[in-house]
């Protein structure tokens, strides 16, 4: 199977993130040199297990969104110092996109910044969460409220690891492929998963690498993750990461359509990628009241002017400041919601 190699384009802090079959075995060359003992960062059911030479000792932290919050990143803490963790080691993070933005964050806690090298085990985790150095953890007010840009070392992307992987994880995995589309304009879906996976790495990596803080152009990956964090906060997780954002894709659009930003067709385009071509739920959930996503998305971290959404328009996908609610109102009408 051919191995992909991508850079994220970072200066002095750029990285590779490998794509294929069977590359974590790379893991042990790319550990910093200056590392004499690694803290592993994962979760009790992750298929994926490191093998190192150098000592190491495995933090297991909580299944679920619940968990990832300032108390993990305390306990994970204790235990580097435990540990004997230096500034110089490395964290190492395996896992789901919970576990890399927890293994993330704490390493970039940790004496101020200690490396970190990514193994991603899901599909969320491979083209969206493990690249491009977000970092956080959830307050009771919001997701990802707290945290930090700190790229990684590396990051590997094992294919393998997707074989044990649930249905429901590949299709939520698929809301984040989706993203690109819209993105791309790429007919991501004709071609084989490991390719799939290392164009998403590309993308994200060329546009990580235009703008590596969210200043500006980086805020396109966000394309419906306004609502789509809304959702997961107002579910209380019940709604995975992926579905939420194949939800939020398709409010965004109906959003742009009343704004007049994008066409009938452009909008039918949305459902027929999402729905019909992805096979992922496009349906508000009955019991969620939109008076609750409101208050929720203007807690959003890009809401900087207001209610801010990530939205398509004749210009491509683009953030957009200050969105009046009689348009909120108007799509989720149209999506009807209570």
């Amino acid at each position: 199977m051919t191995e992909h190699k991508i850079v994220v384009s970072l200066a002095d802090r750029s990285y590779p993130v490998i794509v294929g079959s069977g590359v974590s075995n790379q893991l042990q060359a790319l550990i910093p040199k200056t590392a004499k003992r690694a803290a592993i960062v994962t979760q009790q059911k992750i298929p994926l297990k490191v093998n190192l030479e150098i000592e190491s000792t495995t933090i297991t932290i909580g299944d679920g969104e619940q968990h990832k919050n300032l108390q993990t990143i305390e306990s994970i803490s204790q235990q580097f110092a435990k540990f004997g963790l230096t500034r110089s080691d490395v964290v190492i993070g395996v896992g789901g996109g919970m576990v890399t933005d927890v293994a993330g964050f704490a390493a970039a806690s940790w004496h101020r910044g200690t490396a970190v090298i990514h193994l991603p085990t899901t599909l969320v985790g491979m083209v969206d969460a493990a690249i491009g150095g977000k970092t956080g953890v959830n307050l009771d007010q919001g997701k990802n409220l707290v945290g930090a840009f700190w790229q990684p070392t590396a990051v590997i992307c094992d294919v393998e690891s997707l074989k044990t992987l649930p249905e429901r994880e590949t299709r939520c995995g698929l809301g984040e492929v989706a993203k690109y589309h819209f993105l791309s304009g790429d007919d991501l879906l004709a071609i084989e998963l490991p390719e799939r996976i290392a164009r998403c790495v590309q993308i994200k990596a060329e546009i990580v690498s235009a703008d590596e803080r969210e200043q500006g152009g980086r805020a396109v990956l966000n394309y419906g993750h306004t609502l789509a964090h809304a959702l997961e906060r107002s579910s209380s997780f019940a709604l995975a990461h992926g579905e939420a954002v194949a939800i939020g894709m398709i409010f965004a659009a109906h959003l742009a359509r009343f704004m007049n930003r994008i066409d009938d067709d452009r909008l039918a385009y949305h459902y027929k990628v999402i729905r019909d071509t992805y096979r992922l739920g496009v349906e508000l959930p009955k019991t969620i009241k939109r008076s609750d996503l409101v208050g929720l998305m203007r807690l959003d971290k890009k809401a900087i002017d207001g209610l801010t959404f990530v939205l398509d328009g004749k210009n491509g996908i683009e953030i957009v400041s200050g969105v009046e609610e009689k348009y909120i109102d108007q799509a989720f009408n149209a999506m009807q919601v209570i």
